[in-house]
């Protein structure tokens, strides 16, 4: 091992191994999503010894003083950050780590002033675009995993990626239509670019999350997106965060890419069979044939674009 790849492991705290708690990897551990998966696995010390990932070092902080852990716990690490030092980082973080939960995503916001068109406030992704965010982060991601020795990578995604025009992928594009955006695209990207890796993998696609108490609603798994003409598209985050932890636990979950939504909340406890819950596809997966898959060209064009914009 190469000395400053020995320091980062000493700086980070993450070079021994532990005993037999499965060490996890979770990027975007100080988002919402993310930051329930952290904090479910906290919760089951027995099962697992999650080291949190987040992007600065305030969101560590705040994360540390939210769930109680120890620092050494959470490490930040930006992932629009140089390529070769992100990897380097990457291996070092992941060390004695058997899985990685990659839930980091671009957040869109307002970006200031009105759309003339809509009438309705600008939106975009004034703190990462989906190209660096959820391509090429996710992508150094994947390669940091396989680089580590990485047996499983969990990906967060979203519902909507078989519909080449979803309004989603509008969101932050330029004037011009010739660079931003195209945020289910490029999760899409980077979705084909793991399932290729050679890696076992686990691809999720909610729908709309919601902010409500999990385990309230029956859970309902599908391909393709053709969950999304029914009447409620909708997940709590919670339910998500946990059916990412599973996907640890099952084999069933195991080179799978699926679509989940849920039904209705209950009220009360609702009791998932998660070793069954994917059954109902008898063994489908989401067909990456279908929708639109930025190729090389693209990604090097969406690139010129964006550098025209700085």
């Amino acid at each position: 091992m190469r000395a400053h790849l020995r320091l980062a492991l000493a700086i980070l705290g993450l070079g021994q191994g532990v005993d037999a708690a499965m060490r996890v990897a979770v990027t975007g551990a100080g988002g919402q999503t993310g930051g329930h998966v952290f904090r479910k696995m906290l919760a089951r010390a027995d099962v697992f010894d999650p080291i949190g990932i987040t992007r600065s070092q305030s969101s560590k902080d705040a994360l540390v003083a939210s769930t109680g852990c120890k620092p050494e716990q959470v490490a930040v690490i930006d992932i629009a950050s140089v390529p070769g030092l992100y990897l380097e980082m990457a291996v070092a973080a992941f060390a004695g780590c058997c899985a990685l939960v990659i839930c980091t995503s671009a957040k869109v916001k307002p970006t200031g002033g009105v759309n003339e068109q809509t009438g309705r406030p600008n939106m975009g992704f004034p703190d990462g675009q989906p190209y660096h965010v959820d391509w090429l982060g996710q992508r150094r991601q994947i390669d940091g995993a396989k680089g580590s020795g990485m047996s499983h990578v969990v990906i967060c995604s979203s519902m909507g990626g078989t519909d080449k025009d979803h309004m989603l992928n509008k969101l932050g594009m330029s004037p011009s239509g010739k660079g931003g955006g195209g945020i289910l695209h490029w999760k899409r990207k980077a979705e084909k670019y793991l399932k290729d890796s050679g890696l076992t993998y686990t691809i999720v696609h909610p729908g709309g999350l919601l902010n409500e108490p999990g385990g309230q609603r029956k859970l309902v798994a599908g391909v393709d997106d053709k969950l999304l003409p029914q009447q409620n598209r909708s997940i709590p985050r919670e339910d998500v965060a946990e059916v990412l932890v599973q996907s640890l636990l099952n084999d069933e979950y195991k080179n799978r890419s699926f679509d989940l939504v849920s039904e209705e909340g209950s009220g009360s406890a609702v009791e998932t069979d998660f070793k069954r819950l994917l059954e109902p596809l008898s063994g489908a997966n989401c067909d990456y044939s279908v929708g639109y898959i930025p190729d090389e060209a693209a990604d090097i064009t969406e690139a010129d674009a964006l550098m025209s914009m700085l």
